[in-house]
C-alpha cells in the first residue's frame, strides 16, 4: 500500500519573465486503491497539480510538500519519480519519431522494474493488454504516437499504465477528444488496474462523462488554484447538474 501526500502546495509558472502563482495551497492525500477525481473550470489549476507532481520543469514549487510513502518527491528528478512509481498520462501525448512503441514500452518497463522483462512473457503481456484496449497489434511497430488519432494516443497512455503498474497514476483529462467506444476502452483499462488494489488514481477531468465508467471515491472541486470543496461521488452529480458557478462565486467573495 502506498500514500501520496500533498500539503499546502504553492506552485507558479513563468509568465513573460515573471512568476504567476497557479496553485495556492493544495492539500490532497491519495492512497492505493483510491480514485480521486479533480474537477473544475478551465484555468483552475487541475493540470498544474498533475504536472507539478510529475516534475515538469515549467512549474516551480514555491512552498509546500509532496511525499510518496514519506519520501520527498520534490527532491527527485523526473525519471526518479517515474521509477518510484509515479505515472502521468498526458492530455496531449507527444510524438517520438524513430522510437517504436514496442521498444518504448520495454525500455520503460526495464527502468521501472529494474531489469528487462523476459521477452517471451513480455510479448504475451503486451499483446493481452493491447487486445483488451482494442489496439491492433501493428501499433507496436509504429513510432510512438506518430500519426495516431487522439483516441489511439489515449489508449496508448493507458497501455503504458497497465504494463508499468504504477503506485500512483495521474490521469490528465484522458477523456478529452474520445468517442463513446474509445472512452469505454480507456475507462475499462483504468478499472482493471484499480481492481488490483495497488494503485491510487488522481483523475483530472472537466466533465462527469468518464465518471460514469470510472466511479471515484472522492471528488475535489478546484477553483482559482485551491480546493473549494471535497466530497464523494454525489459531488460530481451535483456539478453535472449545477456547474461550478456556486464555487466560483464563493471563491470570488472570499
Amino acid at each position: 500500500m502506498s500514500t501520496l501526500e500533498i500539503r499546502d502546495l504553492h506552485v507558479s509558472v513563468d509568465a513573460d519573465g515573471q512568476p504567476r502563482q497557479i496553485l495556492r495551497g493544495v492539500d490532497v492525500t491519495v492512497r492505493s486503491g483510491e480514485t480521486h477525481a479533480v474537477m473544475g473550470p478551465n484555468g483552475s489549476g487541475k493540470s498544474t497539480l498533475a504536472y507539478s507532481i510529475a516534475g515538469h520543469p515549467k512549474y516551480t514549487v514555491e512552498s509546500g510538500s509532496i511525499t510518496l510513502d514519506g519520501v520527498d518527491v520534490l527532491q527527485m528528478s523526473v525519471d526518479e519519480r517515474a521509477r518510484a512509481g509515479l505515472f502521468l498520462a498526458m492530455q496531449y501525448p507527444v510524438e517520438i519519431p524513430g522510437v517504436s512503441v514496442s521498444n518504448f514500452l520495454r525500455t520503460a518497463a526495464t527502468a521501472v522494474r529494474g531489469e528487462a522483462p523476459k521477452l517471451r512473457t513480455w510479448v504475451k503481456e503486451v499483446r493481452e493488454s493491447m487486445d483488451a484496449l482494442a489496439m491492433d497489434s501493428s501499433f507496436a511497430e509504429r513510432n510512438v504516437n506518430e500519426g495516431f488519432s487522439g483516441g489511439e494516443k489515449k489508449r496508448h497512455e493507458i497501455l503504458q499504465m497497465e504494463l508499468l503498474k504504477p503506485q500512483m497514476a495521474l490521469l490528465d483529462e484522458i477523456d478529452s477528444g474520445l468517442d463513446v467506444d474509445a472512452l469505454r476502452y480507456v475507462a475499462d483499462g483504468v478499472n482493471r488496474l484499480k481492481q488490483e488494489g495497488n494503485t491510487g488514481f488522481l483523475l483530472i477531468t472537466h466533465y462527469t462523462r468518464i465518471l460514469r465508467y470510472v466511479r471515484p471515491d472522492f471528488v475535489h472541486v478546484f477553483v482559482d488554484g485551491r480546493i473549494a470543496a471535497s466530497g464523494g461521488p454525489e459531488l460530481a452529480d451535483e456539478l453535472e447538474a449545477a456547474g461550478y458557478e456556486k464555487y466560483q462565486t464563493a471563491g470570488a467573495g472570499a
